[in-house]
């Protein structure tokens, strides 16, 4: 059983947002706007928006992406539970891996924890190979390490874009 709330001081973490239906920037905004109205999460800053070409499934309409920080007491699991819920919320519906969808939201870092487990991989899978997952990170945490590669978001970005 995971504990709701973390016994230590806040955690940081790093969300990543995505959306390609409807109204994309409108999507980005309310996802915000509802993890703010969580007591458990505080928004530190948020990323730049940009406008990328789809990944994986590319017979789709383009993406609006950004990277939130923020700070919180739910433990990892606790949070995935709440961004979730705000997916779900939003009208997301469980479909095709890659595709199209209102809102995507998911953890990318959890202060510098590895977890692997079938629920929850943070760091996020594949992320030093995202550049819609590095430059907006890049915006507002450039030197944040990532926790297996050792090297910060700008040199992951600067390899990636090598």
């Amino acid at each position: 059983m995971h504990v709701l709330r973390s016994e230590e001081k806040n955690s940081i973490a790093f969300i990543g947002l995505g959306s390609n239906v409807g109204n994309r920037r409108d999507n980005l905004k309310k996802s915000i706007e509802h993890l703010r109205k969580n007591s458990n999460i505080t928004l530190i800053a948020v990323s730049l928006q940009y406008d990328t070409e789809a990944f994986g499934y590319k017979e789709q309409p383009r993406f609006l992406n950004a990277v939130m920080k923020i700070t919180t007491t739910l433990d990892p699991y606790a949070l995935l539970n709440e961004l979730k819920k705000t997916e779900r919320l939003m009208g997301r519906k469980n479909g095709k891996r890659w595709g199209p969808r209102i809102i995507d939201l998911d953890i990318l870092f959890y202060n510098s924890q590895v977890i692997e487990c079938k629920e929850l991989t943070v760091p996020h899978a594949d992320l030093h190979m995202r550049w819609f997952v590095l430059k907006p990170m890049s915006d507002i945490e450039p030197d944040f390490e990532h926790p297996i590669f050792q090297k910060t978001i700008s040199q992951l970005l600067e390899e990636l874009n090598g």
